[in-house]
């Protein structure tokens, strides 16, 4: 999912510029409360930190870069740093980040090799704090809500983040699950899109309807009852304890767990929209 670029411009350095960036973070945050610059959070900046002994400085100017870049319209931006901060704090919410964490960060987001100190640098500020990752979520919302492929890529995203310092048939770690099932009110996402990541499946637009029906070998109009014989009898042609009883090697059974995951996400799909 390479979704950076050149990110790094104006707005996106202000989130990692460090102290000067930090200060003027405050500074912006306090014309926020005085409702002369972009819209605060609900409450104001002084309301959403009065329980800290200071403010949250580097909270602050990250926030604010987001605001920006949503402001000025600028929605790969804001796509790509609220991809990294969500990752960030995702990753911290159950304890340290482990290094399995920072891999798949690194090797699934396509990272541009030039831009690695910098969204490092980003994506380090961001776990300092893990509590407000809601208004980050909201804001990716607001910017998407008429592209939900591109909210249920990064639900899957962060998903399957959650699961890569996990064995296969570990649970998420509960704070984990709490965050993700929070990120997929936000983003209004339906239990299909959750089923499809829990089951495996890799980012994609789950919502690009035609495809539910190639995958399933048949034409949109066909009635749902031939529909749901056609998903049973793939089931059980594509099914990995099948496959594994025919002596399939370890490939051919992964393969059948993808192709299975696809099949039931399709007709999930179908259900979902049709009604049953």
């Amino acid at each position: 999912m390479p979704v950076f670029g050149k990110i790094f411009g104006t707005i996106a350095g202000f989130a990692t510029s460090g102290p000067l960036g930090a200060l003027l973070g405050a500074a912006i945050g306090h014309a926020a409360d005085k409702n002369k610059l972009l819209n605060p959070p609900l409450g104001g900046w002084v309301e959403q930190w009065k329980h800290k002994i200071s403010p949250d400085l580097v909270g602050a100017s990250t926030y604010i870069a987001v605001q920006m870049a949503s402001n000025a319209g600028k929605k790969e931006q804001v796509m790509a740093l609220c991809l990294i901060i969500l990752s960030a704090k995702l990753a911290k919410c159950d304890g340290p980040v482990n290094r399995s964490e920072v891999d798949y960060f690194k090797h699934h987001l396509h990272i541009p090799p030039q831009q690695e100190k910098q969204i490092g640098m980003l994506f380090d500020r961001a776990r300092s704090r893990v509590d407000d990752y809601p208004k980050f979520a909201k804001i990716l919302k607001h910017n998407f809500q008429e592209e939900k492929g591109k909210l249920e890529n990064v639900f899957i995203l962060l998903y399957m983040l959650a699961r890569s310092d996990l064995k296969k048939s570990e649970p998420l770690h509960p704070l984990e699950e709490k965050y993700l099932r929070h990120i997929q009110h936000i983003f209004g996402l339906s239990e299909r899109v959750w089923d499809y990541a829990a089951q495996g499946g890799s980012p994609r637009s789950v919502s690009d309807e035609p495809d539910a029906y190639v995958i399933l070998g048949v034409d949109p109009k066909t009635d749902t009852e031939t529909i749901r014989n056609r998903w049973r009898e793939l089931v059980r042609i594509y099914h990995p304890d099948l496959i594994a009883a025919k002596g399939g090697n370890p490939q051919e059974i992964e393969k059948a767990n993808q192709k299975i995951v696809k099949i039931n996400a399709a007709w999930d799909y179908i259900k979902h929209n049709r009604g049953i």
